[in-house]
């Protein structure tokens, strides 16, 4: 009876409705008679102590700037995945994804700021770029089998530079003032990551203590400290300490071992050598497999089911007709504008303009019509962008209209994706 469900669950479409449902009981409850229960529940502080130092955060900001780390860490980890032995191993595999996300964030961002070029709401620019992987990719599993796999894998690669430039952006563009001490500790503990690297540590634990003590560096020395996240991924080892020909031997030799030390009774644990061969089974599967795939595997789930629907929760709460003042600003109609007109026209005319000069080709299986819907699906910017739209005008007048545009333009651009895609399968 749970199988169906588990085969959904599996697909990715789960993590995608988790997200909108969060979403939509973040937007029902802050228009609900209890709204400053919601509203007042994120202002909550809660401080650590460290020795003399104190860490004193909203609930919020422990949210977004600590959990948002592993979310971040995730990113990173598929970034370098896909580096090595991806869609972006090859230059002519990476051209296609690397050209249509260079277009589906450099035209998002030059309409913004055609409708905002000056003041303080101009700094949203970034708001924009981004495209949420979990919503897009969910969208194109509901759809079924019929959508090509090289659709999926496009945008997905798509994605995954799209993070890449998010990841930039945040850190040259939406840190504080920098602070030198601090910073200094960040770059030690850098080196240290290196160091657990070269020396080939397969451990996880040194690796994620280095990474806190970066994140709680980078957090004072005035730079995001989401981005530790990706840097604590790029120095997680990728390589295996056996190949996969020397596991089938090993693995072929402790199955026919655990076979002659059957006792007659079928029971392991009244047999001493099968239990030795389930152990030394254990180790050979921990040793063919790299870190950076068992760290992805163990986020995955933590942070699809977990991080981001309670993310989206916290930050998609929008009080229509409230106070905060007037829900449609150049600010609103420039993130309108950016994900839905910018997002799909960037994408599918970088993609064109890399195909018409002969440095990549489409997927097998995939028509232009089916780009054409994907790159709509790239304008759901939700995550992403209500992340950088905190960074930006956390604080201000300018987050409530920030966030209209974000949850009208994501929906616009994510229906009209799904029913393009819906009559090319037909």
């Amino acid at each position: 009876m749970l199988r169906p469900f588990q085969q959904f669950a599996r697909t990715g479409a789960f993590s995608g409705i988790l997200l909108l449902f969060s979403a939509a009981l973040a937007v029902a409850w802050a228009n609900s008679p209890w709204h400053a229960a919601y509203f007042g529940a994120w202002e909550a502080h809660v401080a650590l102590r460290f020795a003399d130092h104190t860490l004193d955060l909203s609930i919020l900001s422990w949210l977004n700037d600590g959990l948002m780390a592993a979310f971040f860490l995730l990113v990173g980890l598929e970034i370098k995945r896909e580096v090595l032995v991806g869609e972006l191993a090859s230059l002519r595999q990476a051209v296609l994804p690397v050209a249509a996300a260079v277009g589906g964030m450099l035209l998002p961002a030059l309409l913004f700021l055609l409708v905002n070029p000056a003041g303080s709401a101009a700094s949203g620019w970034g708001i924009p770029m981004a495209t949420d992987i979990a919503f897009a990719l969910g969208i194109l599993m509901l759809l079924g089998p019929s959508i090509p796999l090289g659709l999926k894998v496009f945008l997905t690669a798509l994605a995954i530079v799209d993070d890449m430039g998010a990841v930039v952006v945040i850190a040259l563009f939406y840190s504080d003032a920098l602070h030198l001490l601090p910073l200094a500790v960040a770059a030690c503990c850098i080196l240290a990551l290196i160091g657990l690297n070269v020396a080939r540590v397969r451990q996880l634990a040194p690796y994620l203590f280095l990474g806190i003590v970066l994140w709680l560096a980078l957090h004072e020395g005035g730079i995001h400290p989401t981005i530790a996240g990706v840097l604590l991924a790029l120095s997680i080892p990728s390589r295996t300490r056996i190949n996969a020909e020397e596991f089938s031997m090993q693995a072929r030799t402790l199955l026919d071992e655990f076979e002659q030390a059957e006792t007659g009774d079928l029971l392991v644990l009244t047999s001493k050598g099968q239990q030795e061969t389930v152990h030394a089974l254990e180790r050979a599967s921990e040793h063919v497999q790299a870190p950076l795939l068992r760290l992805e595997h163990a986020l995955q789930p933590v942070v699809q089911y977990g991080v981001m629907p309670l993310f989206a929760f916290a930050n998609a709460g929008v009080r229509l007709g409230g106070t905060e003042g007037p829900a449609f600003t150049g600010v609103t109609w420039g993130i309108l504008l950016g994900l839905i007109v910018g997002k799909p026209a960037g994408i599918l005319l970088f993609t064109r303009l890399a195909v018409a000069m002969n440095l990549a080709a489409l997927p097998s299986g995939v028509s232009w019509r089916l780009v054409h819907g994907a790159a709509w699906l790239g304008g759901i910017g939700f995550t992403m962008s209500l992340f950088i739209a905190t960074q930006a005008f956390g604080g201000t007048g300018l987050l409530f209209p920030a966030k209209a545009g974000i949850l009208l333009g994501s929906t616009v651009a994510g229906l009209v994706g799904a029913m393009l895609l819906r009559s090319v399968r037909r």
